[in-house]
């Protein structure tokens, strides 16, 4: 199968709960009925309403994510349709899929209890990630899969990480994006408390340092400004 993510942009202005609607009970069904085999949606609704913990930049912001899995790339018109049809703006791309960490892989939750169609506890952080100019891609993918990701994983308290690693654009226009990650946090806490984002416990001393390492080793791979950080809810709606 083929991995599919789709970010979204709203053009008809609506509201987050009638967005929410539109996603959920009209394009979801649509695409469960054509060829998607999987589908996760990650939606800014009133239940993601949570200040993000990552640098703001101004500009429009996504909406909403669609991960949609076909049994090929090229099965996608029928997918995009249905999206362009409900009214919404997108950006399409082939990924390649690592699930770092799954739910229940950590102290930090369960694995996954709950039905395909209920949103998912806590708060999904989608992060749309560009390459810098001045490392190849190959230098690029070590720095994020081989210092980032265990860095993050042992200092901060996700639920659930999964690296998607951009093979290439599907839409014309996509912005230059090379990564999108979905982050899952157990509660709205674990992203606005910084002590407890970075695992420092109550100890300003350790919140320091651990803001330090954690900076030097995003700043390692990443430009700060070309980062887009959003709060989400998932709803996993064909596992």
């Amino acid at each position: 199968m083929d991995k599919l993510i789709y970010i979204l942009w709203d053009s008809r202005g609506q509201d987050k709960k009638q967005r929410q609607q539109v996603l959920l009970k009209e394009v979801a069904p649509k695409l469960l009925q054509s060829e998607a085999r999987k589908l996760t949606m990650y939606i800014v609704d009133e239940d993601s309403n949570v200040k993000s913990s990552a640098p703001f930049h101004p500009g429009e912001r996504m909406c909403a994510e669609v991960a949609v899995w076909l049994d090929s790339v090229d099965q996608r018109t029928t997918s995009e349709d249905i999206l362009r049809v409900a009214g919404f703006r997108f950006a399409g791309y082939l990924v390649d899929e690592t699930i770092y960490t799954e739910y229940g892989g950590n102290r930090h939750s369960g694995p996954r209890n709950w039905p395909d169609g209920q949103r998912s506890p806590g708060i999904i952080a989608v992060t749309l990630m560009e390459r810098p100019k001045r490392l190849s891609r190959e230098e690029w993918i070590k720095r994020w899969h081989g210092r980032q990701s265990p860095v993050s994983e042992a200092m901060q308290p996700r639920s659930r990480y999964i690296r998607n690693v951009v093979v290439k654009a599907v839409t014309p226009d996509a912005p230059p994006y090379e990564g999108i990650v979905e982050e899952a946090w157990p509660s709205a806490k674990h992203i606005t408390n910084p002590f407890v984002f970075y695992g420092a416990g109550r100890n300003p001393l350790k919140l320091v340092w651990n803001m330090i390492v954690m900076l030097r080793s995003v700043t390692n791979f990443l430009d700060l400004k070309r980062i887009r950080t959003t709060n989400t809810s998932e709803y996993i709606l064909k596992s």
